[in-house]
């Protein structure tokens, strides 16, 4: 009975001391995780940011798949710049332009992301936001330059972000690294406390690599496709210091508008005509009390 006894003390010993060493590898694990993600060491140089990311899928000792990622060579590497242009083009005619406009916009390849037009006693304004591919951007800007109308202003820049998008990429590929390896850490916990620490990491993780694939994203689309910002502007009212017309055309504006003045003029004077009916009124009075004022000295 006594070696009964002894035995079964020894199995429940055996099992406790499992129990905590696996524990206790849990939480190292953790640990070793936090220290990696949150508080990298600083002795050790960081590598220089490769040009190029192209990430693969290898499988570990137990066949879990996990996102690496290797540097490719710096002259691989495609530039990320990012085209946008401002025009201002007076024209003659806005819905004639305007329909010379979209075909060059279809030939290449290009669409009107935004259309806004103003129509004012000055002047009438055709605003366009267009995206065309990176490729074909030159070949619009040029089409729009020659026979549409006179260009009276242009801008046109350029941004590179091939460093911006690189660094992003860098941190996506690492976030995806420890992302795995938290969830490895999920599998092989053992206590809710574990469970909902390690879980609280892999939400943060996942907003910021979902923040992280919107930027790359967005900056792969502004890459692709540039932007133009076109307006199509028709003068009404006719300058003599820029218009072209000759000196004939501009003494016949003058004459109709020295004719419209004065019409002007007329009217205005013709609304007054209750003021003028008092005029008699006032000087009437005005000697009746002059009159009797002499009679009186």
């Amino acid at each position: 009975m006594k070696k009964i006894i002894l035995l079964l003390s020894g199995l429940i010993l055996i099992n406790c001391s499992k129990s905590g060493s696996e524990k206790q590898e849990v939480k190292a694990d953790l640990m070793e995780v936090l220290t990696e993600d949150r508080a990298p060491s600083p002795a050790a140089a960081p590598p220089p940011p490769p040009l190029s990311i192209s990430e693969k899928v290898v499988s570990d000792e137990n066949g879990t798949n996990k996102d690496v990622y290797s540097p490719q060579k710096t002259d691989t590497i495609s530039k990320k710049i990012i085209k946008n242009g401002d025009m201002k083009i007076q024209v003659g005619d806005i819905k004639k332009t305007q329909s010379q406009v979209n075909e060059i916009i279809r030939k290449n390849n290009a669409y009107i992301q935004k259309e806004e037009f103003q129509n004012t006693d000055m002047d009438d304004n055709l605003s366009l936001i267009i995206r065309v591919p990176h490729k074909n951007f030159d070949a619009l800007i040029n089409s729009f330059s020659d026979g549409v109308g006179t260009v009276l202003s242009k801008n046109i820049s350029s941004n590179d972000v091939t460093e911006e998008y690189t660094d992003v990429a860098i941190k996506l590929a690492n976030k995806k690294i420890y992302l795995e390896k938290y969830r490895d850490m999920l599998k092989k916990a053992s206590t809710t406390k574990d469970m909902l620490e390690i879980q609280e990491n892999i939400r943060e993780l996942e907003d910021e690599i979902d923040i992280a694939e919107g930027s790359l994203r967005f900056i792969d689309d502004r890459v692709n496709y540039s932007t133009l910002n076109l307006n199509l502007y028709k003068e009404k009212v006719r300058s003599s210091a820029t218009s072209k017309i000759g000196f004939g055309s501009r003494f016949m504006d003058s004459l109709t508008e020295g004719w419209n003045s004065f019409v002007v003029f007329l009217l205005g004077m013709v609304s007054l005509w209750p003021f003028f009916l008092l005029i008699p009124i006032i000087i009437f009075l005005w000697r009746k009390w002059k009159s009797k004022k002499k009679n009186q000295n």
